[in-house]
């Protein structure tokens, strides 16, 4: 008798909601559809001029691509140690340095490094999926905190004390900012104070910083990049990317601040799992670090300063409820309010429309799987001005062919 083959229990993990709509966006497009996708963190200009250059020098002159250490070359360990100097004024050996397959692998290598199966840790909700998914995938449980608009939907203190009452210990606290629905940032008093809570009672804090430098400060600033967790405590860690700021999402290149405790531990996990990095990617993303191409990516923050503003001012013609701020990244995350009338929820709105109008947008359950998360929807302004300008068109003349409210 065939005993039948079983799918792990661990694996039994929600879809990431965005690939899914990406792959309808695919489909409409494949059939000739015009679709405006506003659905994915993915900056539309691409990587700076001299990255892309670098590679095509680097295959061009048929450099055998061989492995690398598994925690990456010291070229760019040592130009990203040099991009946390021009920043933040720290000097971060190269040695607590982790390249890795871009940020997810940072994060999936610092997991499974800090944390051991049974384990609580913490993370905010609305928050970026895969941190639960890939913790409660490993074995660790996770303690959602729930964020609101009280607390620019970051995490405090006060909330962590609630979660020990309730749940009991913490190994870990994951904590973004800025932060991904929301684009919320905390402060560098914010910070102190989570950080030196999760010191004093033995709290790994993970700062999930792959946004920084997206920002958009007010005029003065102390931090107008955002504040890095390793200028507070380095008991911790920080994992950060080359997808957002520099563009460049298909590299699949990131890095993390290890501390040193857990850095035999995270090299030898890296050179299990995938070896090292991905070896041309590494290569060229040195020349990220070149003024050139910081200017390129300022440039590019620029642009989408000037979207966030043309989003930001067509709230009231949208007739939303409230958003929050976006501070920072390039998202903004709103209540539908009197827009969601006639639907079940966020994802039924989100569905029609990109039906209908040939607009994508992601349903905030994805983020936040409570009530308040299915009335709320993300909207990605990385595509540039003129997609999120037609984008708004076409939301707004799918909403008036709408029934009204109640009739």
């Amino acid at each position: 008798m065939d005993h039948p083959l079983t799918v792990a229990d661990r694996a039994q993990v929600p879809p990431f909601q965005v690939m899914d709509i990406l792959a309808r966006v695919a489909e409409l497009r494949a059939a000739g559809r015009d679709v405006i996708s506003l659905c994915a963190g993915e900056p539309g200009g691409g990587a700076p001029s001299g990255v892309s250059a670098r590679a095509a020098a680097l295959h061009a002159a048929g450099t055998p691509l061989t492995y690398t250490p598994a925690l990456g070359i010291t070229d760019l360990r040592e130009a990203i140690a040099g991009h946390y100097r021009r920043w933040y004024g720290l000097d971060v050996p190269p040695r607590n340095i982790a390249v890795t397959t871009g940020s997810s692998g940072a994060f999936m290598l610092l997991f499974l490094a800090a944390f051991n199966p049974g384990d609580r840790v913490a993370l905010a909700r609305p928050g970026y999926p895969a941190y639960r998914n890939i913790l409660r995938a490993l074995g660790i449980e996770v303690v959602e905190l729930d964020c609101r608009a009280d607390t620019r939907f970051q995490p405090t203190p006060a909330m962590l004390e609630a979660a020990v009452g309730e749940h009991g210990p913490l190994a870990g606290l994951v904590l973004a900012s800025p932060a991904n629905p929301t684009g919320t940032m905390v402060s560098r008093a914010e910070l102190a104070a989570l950080a030196s809570w999760c010191t004093s009672s033995g709290v790994r804090l993970v700062s999930d910083e792959i946004y920084h430098g997206i920002t958009y400060p007010a005029a003065g600033s102390a931090d107008p990049r955002g504040v890095c967790a390793w200028e507070l405590d380095r008991s911790g860690t920080v994992i950060s990317s080359f997808s957002k700021y520099w563009g460049m999402t298909g590299w699949r290149l990131g890095w993390a601040l290890v501390p040193d405790d857990l850095v035999a531990a995270v090299d030898a996990l890296a050179g299990n799992v995938a070896l090292c990095p991905p070896a041309p990617a590494q290569i060229a993303a040195v020349e990220a670090f070149s003024d050139a191409s910081y200017a390129q990516a300022d440039a590019s923050v620029a642009e989408f300063a000037r979207t966030r503003s043309l989003l930001l001012a067509s709230l009231d013609r949208l007739g939303w409820g409230g958003a929050a701020p976006a501070d920072g990244a390039f998202y903004l995350y709103a209540d539908l309010g009197p827009a969601a009338s006639g639907f079940a929820d966020a994802a039924g709105y989100c569905a029609a429309l990109l039906e209908a109008e040939g607009v994508a947008l992601v349903p905030g359950a994805d983020f936040d799987d409570s009530a308040a998360g299915r009335r709320h929807v993300r909207l990605s302004f990385a595509a540039g001005l003129e997609a999120v300008r037609s984008g708004v068109q076409r939301i707004e003349r799918f909403q008036a062919s709408r029934p009204a409210p109640g009739a």
